[in-house]
């Protein structure tokens, strides 16, 4: 294996490197001399970004002069890498490569004669994997994904022992220069979906990712103003692990602890590990139940405001439905109201300090919740349903989705509001359009409800068993259709 000459000489790397990186302007650049063996060298870094021990030994183990007198004459100078005592070392291919490589943590040893190879010896700051708040189970693994693109890949292959699994590294922006991991495993992956996602990635065109995962969601997919996810988002590598498997693709970005899904439907949202911790059965109920709290969440208020306001045509059965009292306050003003002062207290519970949380709870629903009852601003119905919405909409996995279910209930209201029933089925229909309408990656949104896939729905809405062998769904295009 032969070094790439990439310098006249190591004083003129030396010169270019050090202003281009602005040696002695930014105390975590490093340009260090050194001998390796007898060989005199230049290590370039970024202290940070490398492991100091890993540096330490090898810088050590380079300075015996055991056996160096025959390996120097056997050796030609092209070929140095060759005795270099590590396994990840290489040759820099060119000087963006070189950069790009010193900014991602790994180390370049530049020679006398100009000839570069680089040591990955990194060594990223982070966390250790822990279980994802957001998707946590009873009983299953505790480890999720963190901030550091080696270990979220390393946490992928550990349950994919599948030489055919890929991760194709790309680096995205200009300026932020963020690594970004396409995995899939080769065959079972439909390779137009692969190609269409490299493609899309070269073709942007931005200074930086700060927001990594959710802004590289947008860019990937034109999501604009839509407000349904285009994605699944994941913590978890063992969810990540079983779409590989259905044929789907994962989009690990680094400094993200969530790894991107693709192609998916809005069912994918409404699916939870749990339901794969239980015996089928169970995981059949907690599954409908889901899918149920779903469907409250957008209709339960325009709906139970359109009988209140149109009572006339109520059955004796729902007699109890409505205030008994009407206030001074309006009824569409009290949801609205009240809706608005969860999302309020949600946000608030957010930025609270843990230890007191408890007591913003205590005074959001005690004091404030009481006492608004008792002044006449809400009735005690208009709360008990707001609350019991809030609650359903709590249980939807996907926090992305429940957003657009807060969105969707909102304009569902004012439409039966303004146009009474109409208006509620009017924006239904609408609704329902809108999402026929959406195909990220030319994927329906509803599928396998539309277009009407009976067996493919039979299985998104039951949880069968694991035993049975199924085929990979249609949407991911996998060449191998039938799972083994």
């Amino acid at each position: 294996m032969t070094i790439n000459r990439l310098y006249d000489s190591r004083d003129q790397a030396k010169e270019q490197l050090g202003a281009l990186f602005g040696d002695g302007e930014t105390y975590d650049f490093v340009m260090a001399d050194l001998h390796l063996r007898e060989e005199p060298a230049t290590m370039v870094y970024m202290n940070g970004l490398v492991s100091g021990q890993v540096v330490t030994e090898l810088l050590t183990s380079m300075q015996a002069a055991d056996d160096w007198d025959t390996l120097h004459d056997l050796m030609d100078r092209s070929n140095f890498i060759t005795f270099f005592p590590y396994h990840a070392a290489g040759p820099a291919k060119d000087v963006d490569d070189l950069i790009d490589s010193v900014l991602s943590g790994q180390a370049a040893f530049i020679m006398d004669d100009g000839s570069v190879f680089l040591a990955d010896v990194r060594e990223y700051p982070g966390r250790q994997p822990e279980e994802p708040d957001n998707e946590k189970v009873i009983r299953g693994s505790r480890d999720g994904f963190t901030e550091n693109i080696l270990q979220n890949t390393a946490l992928i292959r550990r349950r994919l022992r599948d030489p055919a699994l890929r991760f194709q590294i790309h680096r995205v922006s200009e300026r932020s220069r963020l690594d970004v991991a396409i995995g899939y495993i080769e065959g079972v992956a439909n390779s137009d979906h692969v190609d269409m996602i490299k493609d899309r990635l070269a073709q942007i065109k931005h200074d930086g990712m700060t927001m990594t995962d959710k802004q590289l969601e947008e860019m990937l997919f034109k999501q604009k103003f839509h407000p349904v996810p285009f994605v699944r988002f994941t913590e978890r590598p063992d969810i990540c692990a079983a779409h590989l498997l259905e044929g789907h693709i994962a989009i690990v970005v680094d400094t993200s602890p969530s790894v991107l899904l693709v192609p998916i439907s809005i069912f994918h949202h409404l699916q939870h590990a749990e339901e794969y911790r239980q015996a089928p059965l169970i995981g059949s109920m907690v599954r409908l139940l889901r899918f149920t709290g779903f469907l409250i969440s957008i209709f339960l208020l325009p709906l139970w405001y359109m009988l209140v306001k149109h009572s006339d045509h109520l059955p004796a059965a729902l007699d109890f439905l409505g205030p008994k009292e009407h206030g001074s306050v309006p009824l569409l003003f009290q949801i609205i109201t009240a809706d608005a002062g969860i999302e309020i207290m949600r946000l608030a519970a957010i930025h609270t300090p843990t230890p007191l949380t408890t007591a913003m709870g205590l005074i959001a629903a005690v004091i404030i919740g009481q006492i608004a009852i008792d002044v006449g601003l809400f009735t005690a119905e208009v709360v008990l349903y707001v609350a019991l919405t809030a609650v359903v909409t709590f249980a939807i996995p996907s926090y992305e989705l429940s957003i657009a279910a807060k969105i969707f209930r909102a304009l569902l209201l004012i439409t039966t509001a303004l146009m009474g029933p109409s208006g509620f089925f009017v924006g239904t229909a609408v609704l329902f359009w809108y999402l026929c309408s959406v195909k990220p990656m030319g994927v329906p949104y509803l599928w396998p409800l539309v277009p009407f896939f009976p067996n493919a729905l039979r299985r998104v809405v039951i949880r069968y068993p694991m035993t049975e062998n199924a085929i990979r769904p249609f949407i991911t295009g996998s060449p191998e259709r039938k799972r083994s």
